[in-house]
């Protein structure tokens, strides 16, 4: 299957319309409760103003009257105080309410977004985590997921700020229906400003991710233990930061640019909208001295005008700051639309009796170039098999075919007598062990930890830890570390009772990494050179313990010939294809392939 396109169109008012909807849904589904607590939120914030300040404008005019010597204004102005001092109350309370039930709600919509984006991630067609328009995609959808909750409260914002806009307007309205309609006329030129700017900034930001992607890489690595030394010795750090900068300029700099564009047009629309109040305020003067309107008009039209304004200026803010997440709500919707690991349902209940390699040729999606041709082996229950050839040949991309993550362009490959398009993978990956040269570190874990993680699915067992570690010669060298198993692995991270974890070397990694798979205990087990930083004498020592193991079928692909000698039988690869097969003595007797391989070792 083909990558997505990269998508270079702009989004117009439909899909942004479309978008806050879509981000109104998926707030729904994932926590219901955020969605109608926004709702009335925005509903009290934008109405509760508005009623304490008619309250407030009422309370003035009576006040006025009571000094005038008006009977009873005075009892009707502490009736209109106790009315305003009840919504303030009201207001209060709600909005202490409202913070622990937010922010329970945000709590359980950033989890859902962010645990369904991750299990997309991992079940995604193993092609794309190769692909650069997959990984463009994932950057936009990332930036969508880890704001997605912040968004969601900029959105509740921009209803907050619409529902107050329009109540001020209704709430002029009923003073003047011109005063509401000025206001409404005075708030449309900073919107379309407003509205511009944030298209331009979203536009810039879809065409320059690369550009922050680099500058961001460029600043992880800098900060990285393992790259430092190497930087510095080659006087890296003054051209890295100066490239970093160089990219920073392409992203920000033109950002500040287009902010500087619109300077001009953003103080004409504040001028309109200072004007408006003016002309309102004079209007509502005029009025008061010629005893048309009560003096407490004045009150209530500056401050519904003020508040008009300010709700259309939080209006176009919010669109500033959410308009780029909309973009990229698009990019995460075609994210979590995109294809899963297609899976068969034929499930493998038993050891596969052999795994059969059947005229497969191979070239990765979307590249011409073949990976390997016309490739025929066959692996049986119990056998020791090694693949061997220099680098590129295809080795490791033929263990990805073994294990289903491709399928191939041409041929088969059968586990147990079932094509691998229609096998339950699922099942087929409970019953093998796959270790390769750079293992997985699980920092933030014990040294036990990082060996049972190999097999999570069964209770732990004391008997196979042991052996494990055993097997794999890592128990010496685990037994002197500071709190023994329960040591972190990572010098970051430290015990309950303040011990630092430590640094292990990389051969004990790899040994830890090997404990890890012979902790699973399966069937079959695949090796693709996983003791690269173990001296040779110990590989051999481990190495005799596993061939003792008749029961497991076991796949290697190793350049040491003190390993590959002890297989049943041998396949050299060159340039993609089975060019010689057999045992270690009938292969050194062809003098070929193999013999000029290990010439050295021999």
């Amino acid at each position: 299957m083909a990558p997505p396109r990269k998508d270079t169109q702009k989004l117009s008012n439909r899909q942004r319309i479309a978008a806050l909807l879509r981000v109104a849904k998926i707030s729904h589904v994932a926590a219901p409760s955020i969605l109608y607590i926004r709702i009335v939120s925005s509903t009290l914030d934008s109405v509760l103003p508005i009623a304490t300040t008619f309250f407030a404008a009422l309370t003035t005019t009576e006040l006025t009257q009571a000094y005038n010597g008006e009977e009873g204004a005075g009892q009707l102005a502490i009736f209109y105080v106790l009315i305003t001092a009840v919504l303030g109350v009201v207001s209060l309370a709600w909005s202490q309410l409202e913070s622990y039930l937010g922010r329970l709600a945000r709590y359980k919509l950033e989890a859902a977004v962010s645990d369904q984006m991750t299990e997309q991630f991992l079940a995604l067609e193993y092609w794309r985590y190769d692909d650069k328009e997959t990984a463009d995609l994932l950057d936009k959808s990332r930036r969508f997921s880890n704001f997605f909750t912040s968004m969601f409260d900029t959105l509740g914002s921009i209803l907050t700020a619409l529902i107050g806009l329009i109540s001020s307007v209704i709430a002029l309205a009923f003073v003047s229906w011109w005063l509401g309609m000025l206001l409404l006329i005075a708030v449309i030129p900073g919107l379309v400003i407003q509205y511009r700017l944030s298209k331009a900034r979203t536009n810039h930001w879809a065409q320059n991710v690369e550009s922050r992607r680099k500058a961001g890489y460029i600043g992880w690595q800098l900060t990285q233990l393992t790259s430092i030394a190497e930087i510095r010795l080659y006087g890296l750090v003054q051209y890295l930061l100066q490239l970093r900068q160089k990219y920073r300029d392409m992203d920000e700099r033109e950002q500040i640019l287009i902010e500087r564009r619109f300077i001009g047009l953003e103080l004409f629309a504040n001028i309109i909208e200072a004007v408006v109040e003016v002309v309102a305020l004079i209007y509502v003067t005029l009025q008061i001295i010629g005893h048309i309107l009560p003096v407490g008009q004045f009150v209530f039209v500056q401050q519904i005008v003020s508040r008009g304004l300010g709700s259309m200026r939080s209006v176009a803010q919010s669109f500033i700051t959410i308009d780029e997440d909309l973009a990229n709500l698009a990019a995460y919707d075609t994210f979590m639309k995109l294809p899963r690991q297609a899976s068969g349902g034929q499930e493998l209940t038993k050891t596969p009796a052999a795994i059969e390699v059947d005229n497969v040729t191979f070239s990765y999606p979307n590249n011409t170039a073949v990976v390997l041709k016309e490739v025929t082996m066959t692996v049986k229950k119990g056998e020791i098999i090694a693949i061997v050839g220099e680098n590129g040949a295809g080795k490791s991309t033929l263990v990805k075919l073994l294990l289903g993550f491709y399928m191939p362009t041409k041929g088969q490959i059968r586990v147990g007598g079932v094509p691998t398009s229609e096998l339950s993978i699922r099942t087929w990956h409970a019953r093998v062990s796959v270790l390769q040269q750079s293992s997985l570190d699980f920092e933030y874990a014990h040294a036990k930890d990082n060996v049972i993680f190999g097999d999570v699915a069964r209770p732990f067992s004391e008997k196979r830890y042991v052996a494990a570690l055993e097997m794999a010669e890592a128990q010496e060298f685990v037994e002197k570390l500071p709190k023994k198993d329960q040591t972190y692995i990572s010098r970051w991270m430290e015990s309950d009772d303040g011990t630092p974890g430590v640094e292990l070397s990389g051969g004990q990694r790899q040994r830890l990494a090997l404990a890890r798979s012979f902790y699973r205990d399966s069937d079959v087990l695949i090796l693709d050179e996983p003791t690269s930083a173990i001296d040779a004498l110990a590989e051999a020592r481990i190495f005799k313990r596993l061939l003792t193991q008749k029961d497991k079928t076991i796949i290697t692909i190793s350049h040491r010939l003190s390993t590959v000698r002890r297989a049943d039988r041998i396949y050299v690869i060159e340039h993609g294809k089975v060019v010689e097969q057999g045992t270690h003595s009938e292969l050194v007797k062809q003098k070929g392939a193999y013999y000029t391989l290990f010439e050295s070792q021999l």
